[in-house]
């Protein structure tokens, strides 16, 4: 199920959503023109590799950060930016931007721990923005469950277009992260197919639980009430 658009307006313009989208793709911009050995040590450094973390020596734990910023491939960048422009702006609208940045690390951290809890001893780098866009996508579950996902469904080598409750989306989303990675120990690692599933079951679980701390108590909603071809 590939989402085209939500049919929630924001308010304002999500400045912050923007900023993270930029400085992803210029992350990435360093990864894929910069010279073979240089982008290995890159990746090597600032990914997130479960079997080097020592819990006694703090500069190890640096990745549980940065490795939020960093993508192994174009589709992997375009495929993560995409999901953060449809549901980050509504989340954004409704936080503010200091508080969306806080609340998007935060994710992120959250993902990164709950895939390391799974493969403390994976020695393959994990990097990407997913578990924190996760964290997005389960606070607009939260916030905004009446709004539609217009979504596309591949079917065979055709597809058709279809508007889907958010809550009923994000749902489905969530339950296949979760069948996906317990798949995953079947064939011996949560990172199977190189998706760490436990980071969008982690994001995504901490998007349900905190939102409502981050949320503004008093907040306008902008329903999107115009008129389109689907």
């Amino acid at each position: 199920m590939i989402p085209i658009r939500d049919t929630q307006r924001a308010a304002r313009f999500p400045i912050m959503n923007w900023l993270i989208i930029i400085t992803n793709v210029l992350v990435f911009m360093v990864e894929y023109f910069s010279s073979a050995d240089f982008s290995n040590l890159f990746v090597s450094a600032f990914a997130l590799t479960p079997a080097r973390v020592d819990l006694s020596n703090p500069i190890t734990l640096l990745p549980f950060l940065t490795h939020m910023f960093l993508h192994g491939s174009w589709y992997h960048l375009i495929s993560n930016m995409w999901f953060l422009m449809i549901f980050g702006d509504n989340i954004e609208d409704r936080l503010g931007s200091l508080r969306y940045l806080l609340f998007y690390m935060l994710g992120g951290i959250s993902a990164a721990l709950l895939q390391y809890f799974f493969e403390p001893s994976l020695s393959v780098p994990t990097l990407g923005a997913s578990g924190a866009i996760a964290a997005v996508m389960g606070a607009y579950f939260v916030l905004f469950p009446a709004s539609r996902v217009v979504t596309l469904i591949p079917i065979l080598f055709f597809g058709g277009l279809i508007r889907l409750p958010a809550i009923l989306y994000l749902g489905i989303w969530f339950v296949m992260q979760i069948f996906s990675g317990f798949s995953s120990f079947v064939i011996g690692s949560g990172t199977a197919g190189g998706v760490a599933w436990w980071a969008h079951v982690g994001g995504f679980v901490f998007g349900l639980i905190f939102i409502k701390v981050f949320a503004k108590k008093s907040y306008a909603s902008y329903p999107d009430n115009r008129q389109y071809p689907l």
